[in-house]
């Protein structure tokens, strides 16, 4: 299949991959391109960029989560008639598991892709050293996919000195530049960026660094090498739909939001209908769904609000006493808490499902990727287990003890998860295409629970 496509990676974080890739992605909207994006890696938040800000589908491509043949297969699903896609790398190029595999690195899902890359070098404070810095990096580059550089981060002046030394010693085009600027920038926040809403007139900073790349980097270029990646192949991967009329209502609003894109859809492909609702505005789950689902997000920046909405915390309460098959992940584990703190360690009441209190700790607790075994066998069958991560500076006296948690590169090993037939709760957020059978059971539970309605 022939999918035009483009990864911007790095040669680290803080480089400006974010900035540019954004940047990129509105200037090709703006040219009336049909573009479609990706993240390399369990990242939430750019997609939500990319989606919310400049208005392009996005979604996560991840080879830990998923493998060579359903990350490509994922890849095709989403670039299907669109003029380019563009992926964006994470951390350095070639920094994957535990900082030192390959997998799950920008480099291996290039690789796996056969995707072209342009890195972006931060040039602020180099001359002349980064041609040494660029030509390490086509050294290690063994399958030649670093196709381009754009320098970041430096005046045109400077820019227009470099570039014919940068042009006679590297083997790749030097396609481009973006200057400094003082007044477009997007800040950070403990989890990544800070969320679209918050920041003001994002879209309009946006637009005025689309029309500075337009000016600096040759679009053209861009295309032309989007345009020669080779064709990708990948089997498909077969869902066979329950019922219809399986309704699931999904928290999503500014305290929720974290959900992967085809998280969602392979329930839709497995025939669910997603109901959204918002814990924080309004009064009760919506009617006649047959299971939750609690997303990750930031519960603990409005959990004054969620606390006092009473009304809402009671029907979610009842809906699990009455057994309804409920999913919650971080965020979502959090709001079923008896009490949650904020981030000034005052305490709200919750849910009051999960047993327990969760507290801010001021530091990251648990951090990474992870393969997740269950003990009893509900929710995942005997011998097979589910790809997620942990990312929160929040913990909880009452991790539970279902699942066993397991680190890919160093085997640490830690005990969490309450999963029982009807539900499953817990820090980590799961990946649903590393296993697809835990979305069909879920659902299993969810149609037998309607049934008895």
């Amino acid at each position: 299949m022939k999918v035009p496509r483009i990864m911007i990676a790095a040669v680290s974080s803080g480089s400006g991959k974010t900035f540019l890739t954004c940047s990129l992605l509105q200037a090709l909207v703006d040219l009336e391109k049909k573009v479609a994006a990706f993240k390399c890696g369990p990242d939430y938040i750019d997609p939500m960029f990319h989606q919310k800000v400049i208005g392009v589908p996005s979604k996560n491509l991840d080879t830990y989560f998923t493998g060579e043949n359903v990350t490509k297969y994922l890849l095709l699903e989403g670039a299907k008639e669109k003029n380019i896609s563009i992926i964006e790398g994470a951390m350095g190029l070639y920094d994957g598991l535990g900082g030192i595999k390959e997998e799950a690195s920008s480099y291996h899902l290039a690789k796996v892709t056969k995707t072209p890359i342009i890195l972006v070098i931060d040039g602020h404070g180099m001359g002349r050293s980064v041609i040494p810095l660029i030509s390490g990096f086509l050294q290690y580059d063994r399958s030649q996919l670093i196709c381009g550089v754009i320098l970041n981060n430096i005046t045109g002046m400077f820019y227009e000195t470099l570039k014919p030394e940068l042009e006679a010693q590297i083997p790749v085009p030097v396609l481009g530049y973006f200057p400094k600027q003082k007044d477009i920038h997007l800040e950070s926040r403990h989890l990544g960026l800070q969320m679209p809403h918050e920041i003001a007139d994002l879209k309009k900073q946006v637009k005025k660094s689309a029309d500075i790349i337009k000016t600096t980097v040759s679009i053209d270029k861009i295309m032309a090498l989007a345009l020669q990646a080779v064709d990708l192949e990948a089997e498909e991967v077969l869902i066979t739909p329950e019922e219809k009329n399986i309704r699931i209502g999904v928290a999503r609003d500014e305290a929720f939001c974290f959900y992967y894109e085809d998280n969602l859809k392979l329930l839709q492909k497995f025939g669910a209908e997603l109901i959204y609702f918002s814990p924080l505005r309004d009064s009760k789950l919506p009617d006649h769904v047959h299971g939750i689902l609690l997303g990750g997000g930031y519960p603990e920046l409005y959990a004054k609000e969620l606390s006092e909405n009473n009304q809402m915390k009671a029907s979610v309460k009842e809906a699990i006493d009455n057994g309804m098959p409920s999913i919650a992940e971080c965020g979502g584990f959090m709001y079923l808490h008896e009490t949650m703190e904020d981030m000034e360690e005052r305490a709200y009441s919750m849910v009051g499902a999960v047993r327990g209190r969760c507290h801010y700790t001021g530091k990251l607790v648990r951090f990474g990727y992870i393969n997740i075994m269950e003990g009893k066998g509900n929710f995942l069958s005997k011998n097979t287990g589910i790809r997620g991560h942990e990312f929160h500076y929040y913990d909880s006296t009452v991790n539970g003890t279902s699942c066993i948690a397991q680190k890919p590169v160093s085997g640490k090993e830690w005990q969490c998860i309450h999963a029982a037939k009807s539900h499953w709760w817990g820090f980590p957020h799961l990946y649903y295409y590393s296993n697809p059978g835990y979305v069909k059971y879920y659902l299993e539970r969810a149609l037998e629970y309607g049934k008895v309605l």
